[in-house]
């Protein structure tokens, strides 16, 4: 028990990380209506890029920004494969991955793992997030603002402002209209090819964020440590909907309960670890978790939805209208 919660706040930052990734996942699975398996590629380019740029000698923002740019060239790429040249976008994303392991491992200059050299202190002060920062900040070793918990859980806020701003712009309208009726979309004069596009790419570039930010709290990126990404980031929006949707009506409210789902699977992760489970099982731990989420969210709308009779067909709406 006692392990459990020490492991309970690298757990937290770990979902918060993660959960970033949700969050993109969202937007194409949610708002898009498009399983777009480009992530489990997107999210290694995303550490790649960050860990090559750092350990080079360049500016840790510098890096980062760097990092979302690769995964937006990604999101692109997909979208050009799915819009232009007629491939389904399940197809598309899963071309894309594909390549994507090859440009990744290049980008890592044919190495399956980069590292950061966290034990030069000069290095490591420079890094935005760090699994060492959990201990540190409790223990006084750093102030408690350098906690990853509290600056992932600042990227998160400033992320779904964000999002909250340009899915209210016309631009973030026409998307959600691509995503909700694409014919009708189109008859109402929107290039649903430009939302598509543009919607894979902002989802990539955020699950490039968080693989740039797994990739500082580990110290290194691993060739495949984007592999089952999209099921984590659909275990974290299911569970999220499933557990928050009657509370959470407002968009950026849904936004956090993604959020909120991601950091919920990894503790439940981390309580199951406790329990002694070898960890070689987590990946079908993983999928048991999403096929759970899946099914309690399909009984609930198949069990709970009110059925009417015909009789109660001249009722609906009757008062309200009168």
């Amino acid at each position: 028990m006692m392990g459990f919660i020490s492991a309970l706040p690298g757990a937290i930052s770990q979902g918060l990380i993660w959960g970033i990734m949700a969050i993109g996942v969202y937007i194409t699975f949610k708002i898009l209506d498009i399983a777009d398996l480009t992530v489990d590629g997107s999210f290694c380019t995303g550490g790649a890029v960050f860990v090559v740029l750092f350990t080079g000698g360049h500016n840790v923002w510098v890096a980062l920004v760097a990092a979302i740019l690769a995964g937006m060239l990604a999101g692109l790429v997909t979208g050009v494969l799915h819009t232009l040249c007629g491939i389904p976008a399940i197809l598309a994303g899963i071309l894309t991955q594909l390549g994507l392991w090859s440009v990744n491992i290049a980008i890592m200059g044919m190495k399956a793992t980069v590292a950061i050299n966290v034990t030069t202190p000069e290095l490591l002060d420079k890094l935005l997030v760090s699994l060492r920062f959990v201990r540190d900040a409790v223990t006084g070793v750093r102030p408690f603002y350098r906690h990853p918990i509290i600056v992932v859980g600042l990227f998160t806020v400033v992320l779904i402002a964000l999002l909250y701003w340009f899915f209210g712009t016309e631009q973030g309208s026409a998307l959600r209209a691509t995503g909700s009726n694409h014919n009708m979309a189109r008859a109402q004069g929107i290039n649903t090819n430009y939302s598509i596009v543009l919607g894979l790419i902002i989802s990539n570039g955020l699950v490039a964020l968080s693989g740039c930010l797994l990739a500082q709290y580990n110290s290194a990126c691993e060739i495949n440590m984007g592999r089952g990404a999209i099921v984590i980031g659909l275990a974290a929006v299911i569970i999220g909907e499933v557990l928050f949707s009657k509370i959470f009506h407002n968009f950026a409210l849904k936004l956090l309960s993604v959020a909120l789902g991601a950091i919920i699977y990894y503790i439940v992760l981390q309580a199951v670890l406790a329990t002694g489970l070898n960890a070689n099982y987590l990946k079908l731990l993983s999928a048991v978790v999403v096929a759970i989420f899946l099914a309690a969210s399909y009984w609930k709308s198949k069990y709970t939805r009110k059925k009417f009779r015909p009789s109660d067909i001249g009722k609906i709406g009757g008062e309200s209208d009168a």
